[in-house]
C-alpha cells in the first residue's frame, strides 16, 4: 500500500503484474543534494519491494536537460549549456551508484526526446487545446473538465504557487493565468530545436506528460515526486495527458501520486535556489560511508519534512557499526542470496550501476535461517508494505542485532538478514 496524494487515502501501489513508475528527474544545472537523494531513495525502495513481492517493474526517469536555471547557470558561469548538464548529470549517476538506488528502465533526456515531445503537442493541438501567443505556444487548461484533480487547489491558490515555481500567471494575453506553456519560441543565444510549431524547446510540464505516456502508456501505476511537485507540475502533466490520450470511461495518467517531504537545513528548505544545500559527493569525498548517508535518509519517512543534521549522519554511523558488528558474529556475514541487477538507464548514456533486488522474493526464502531469520524478514516485509515504512524497517533489524550482539555467539540468520538488508533496503553491510 502507498498513500495517494490525490485521493489522501491508502492505496494498492501496483495495478498488476506489472508495476509501471514514472519519477520526475533533476534538472541538471548542480550537483545531487541530500533533498534528491531522499526522493529517489523513496522510489527505489518501492521498486525494491515490487521486486521482491515478484512483480515485474518498469521505471522511467526524466532528465529535463534544457530549462531556463540550467541556461541561467550557464550564462552566469561562462559554461557551455550542454557540457554543463553532461558532467551534472554524469555526478548524478555516480552519486545515485555510490547510494545503490537502482537504475531505471529508462532514464530519457528532454533534448532526447523533442520527436516525442513534437507528436504530444500535435495531438493536443489536434484536440483544440492549443494556442498561439507571440509565437509561444499554449495549454489551455479550460480543456480540461478535471483540472485540479490532482492538486485539489483553489484557484487563488494554484496562481501563487505557479508564479513561485516557474509559472507566468501574469502574462498579458493569456486566456486564463494557469495556462501552462507546451513549446517557448526561440530566444537570442538559446537552444533551439525546429519543429511543426516554429523554433525553439518544449514546456516542462508537457516534457513529463509525454515522455511518461510514451514509455508506459496512456495509464500507468504511480507518478512520483516532492511534495513541491504535485503543483503545478503534477497537476499539469496530469491534465495535458487527460486532454490528448482520454477515451471515455478511461483513467488517464497516473493512478496513484506519490510525493516525498522535503529535506530541510537549519529549518529551510533545502534546495538549488537558496544555495543551502548538503551534496552527495562532498560526503562521499569527505570519507562518509555511502550507507551511512542511505541509513540517514531511510530513517525518517518518505513522506515527512524532516532536518539534515550532523547529529542524524552520526547516528546513522553508529547504526551501521552495529549492524556490522552483529552480522560479524553470525556465521553467514557474507552477502548471500543477493537480489540481481536493475535495468538499464539511459538519456544519451550508459547504465548507472544499482546493487540489489532483482525479481522474486524465491531469493529471500530463508534457507537454513530458521524462524529467527524468517521472521525478521517477515517483518520488514510489513513495514514496507505499509507505505514504504523505513524507519520502521529499520528498527526491526535494530532489535534484531541487538539480540545477536547480547547473545555474543554465531546466528543462523545472519546471511538471510544480511541479503535482506542489501536486496529490501539497499544497505551493503
Amino acid at each position: 500500500m502507498i498513500w495517494d496524494s490525490a485521493s489522501a487515502e491508502l492505496a494498492v501501489a501496483a495495478h498488476g503484474q506489472l508495476a509501471t513508475l514514472y519519477a520526475c528527474g533533476i534538472t541538471p544545472y548542480d550537483a545531487t543534494h541530500i533533498g534528491h537523494a531522499a526522493t529517489y531513495i523513496a522510489w527505489d525502495l518501492l521498486v525494491r519491494a515490487w521486486r521482491d513481492a515478484g512483480h515485474g517493474v518498469r521505471y522511467v526517469q526524466n532528465v529535463t536537460d534544457v530549462d531556463d536555471p540550467l541556461l541561467e547557470r550557464a550564462a552566469a558561469t561562462g559554461q557551455d549549456w550542454r557540457a554543463l548538464a553532461d558532467r551534472e548529470i554524469a555526478l548524478y549517476r555516480t552519486d545515485m551508484e555510490a547510494l545503490r538506488v537502482l537504475p531505471p528502465a529508462h532514464y530519457v533526456g528532454a533534448v532526447e526526446a523533442i520527436g516525442i515531445i513534437e507528436r504530444f503537442n500535435r495531438v493536443l493541438a489536434e484536440h483544440g487545446a492549443l494556442y498561439d501567443l507571440d509565437g509561444d505556444i499554449y495549454f489551455a487548461r479550460s480543456a480540461d473538465p478535471a483540472f485540479g484533480a490532482v492538486s485539489g487547489l483553489d484557484p487563488a491558490t494554484m496562481v501563487a504557487l505557479s508564479a513561485e515555481r516557474g509559472g507566468d500567471p501574469g502574462r498579458a494575453g493569456k486566456k486564463d493565468p494557469l495556462d501552462p506553456l507546451v513549446w517557448l519560441a526561440a530566444r537570442p543565444h538559446e537552444p533551439a530545436w525546429a519543429s511543426e510549431f516554429g523554433s525553439g524547446r518544449p514546456g516542462w510540464h508537457v516534457e513529463c506528460a509525454a515522455i511518461a505516456t510514451h514509455y508506459l502508456g496512456a495509464t500507468f501505476d504511480i507518478q512520483a515526486g516532492g511534495t513541491d511537485l504535485r503543483f503545478p507540475h503534477h497537476e499539469m502533466s496530469a491534465s495535458h495527458a487527460r486532454v490528448a490520450l482520454a477515451e471515455a470511461g478511461q483513467t488517464v495518467f497516473a493512478r496513484r501520486y506519490a510525493h516525498a517531504g522535503m529535506v530541510r537545513l537549519d529549518g529551510e528548505k533545502m534546495s538549488k535556489s537558496l544555495g543551502n544545500l548538503v551534496f552527495v559527493s562532498a560526503l562521499l569525498s569527505s570519507g562518509t560511508d555511502p550507507m551511512a548517508v542511505r541509513l540517514t535518509i531511510l530513517a525518517h519517512h518518505y513522506r515527512k519534512d524532516w532536518d539534515w543534521t550532523d547529529q542524524g549522519l552520526a547516528a546513522a554511523v553508529q547504526r551501521l557499526a552495529r549492524w556490522r558488528a552483529a552480522m560479524a558474529l553470525g556465521s553467514g556475514s557474507g552477502p548471500g542470496g543477493e537480489m540481481g541487477p536493475g535495468g538499464e538507464a539511459r538519456a544519451g548514456g550508459e547504465a548507472w550501476a544499482g546493487g540489489g533486488a532483482g525479481p522474486g522474493g524465491g531469493a529471500l526464502a530463508g534457507g537454513e535461517a530458521g524462524a529467527a531469520g524468517a521472521g525478521v524478514l517477515a517483518a520488514v516485509r510489513d513495514r514496507l508494505a505499509d507505505d514504504l515504512d523505513a524507519p520502521g524497517a529499520l528498527a526491526v533489524i535494530d532489535r534484531w542485532a541487538a539480540g545477536v550482539t547480547a547473545a555474543g555467539r554465531p546466528d543462523a540468520s545472519s546471511g538471510l538478514v544480511c541479503s535482506m538488508a542489501d536486496a529490501l533496503l539497499g544497505i551493503a553491510l
